[in-house]
């Protein structure tokens, strides 16, 4: 049988704050796991495995344990624009981004071994980002660290800079789509 708090299976402290406002108990455990990232192909199909990976990998450590794990990426002409390697990266990321459209995947996975539960789902939003050069790319890495977002921003910072507008889930964008995992966490009376 289950037990315990709901385990999130990320160390961002983006999702630790969306999961937060749900007003669920959680503790934290990173999985330690290689994403799978590929640059061309399905990018819905990879962030659901992702996160269907990442909560596989506490769920094995903690069988009796809910385990919700998660995954964000970015996908623009049939790309994938993950985590940036570098700043030069990040900075090549945004000129791509710069007054186009792009859609923000996020999967979803919710685990418990015990408890036979295997649920994955996603969202899907779209940003647009305003037309910019070099020198408000230079004005927004002053104010957010591009590194550890996938497409090398994030939609809670320096928004005014870069983003132009949105359609779909403010916070699928940050990282973890808040209507879709209060709906499954529901669904399995963790709320």
């Amino acid at each position: 049988m289950p037990s315990g708090k709901l385990i999130l299976a990320s160390a961002s402290p983006r999702r630790r704050e969306l999961l937060g406002r749900l007003g669920v108990e959680f503790e934290i455990l990173p999985a330690d796991v290689e994403e799978f990232e590929e640059g061309h192909g399905d990018p819905e199909g990879m962030v659901r495995h992702n996160a269907a990976l990442k909560a596989a990998w506490v769920a094995d450590r903690s069988p009796d344990r809910f385990v919700l794990g998660s995954d964000t990426t970015v996908h623009l002409d049939g790309r994938v624009l993950a985590k940036p390697a570098d700043l030069d990266d990040a900075r090549r990321m945004l000129r791509s981004l710069s007054g186009r459209t792009h859609i923000v995947y996020t999967g979803l996975a919710l685990l418990c071994r015990s408890g036979g539960v295997e649920v994955v789902a996603g969202a899907r939003s779209e940003v647009t980002f305003k037309p910019f050069d070099d020198a408000v790319i230079d004005a927004y890495f002053r104010i957010v660290d591009p590194l550890d977002k996938a497409g090398a921003y994030g939609i809670q910072e320096g928004t005014e800079l870069i983003i132009e507008s949105f359609v779909g889930s403010h916070s699928n964008i940050m990282g973890l789509p808040l209507d879709e995992t209060k709906e499954l966490l529901a669904r399995h009376n963790l709320l």
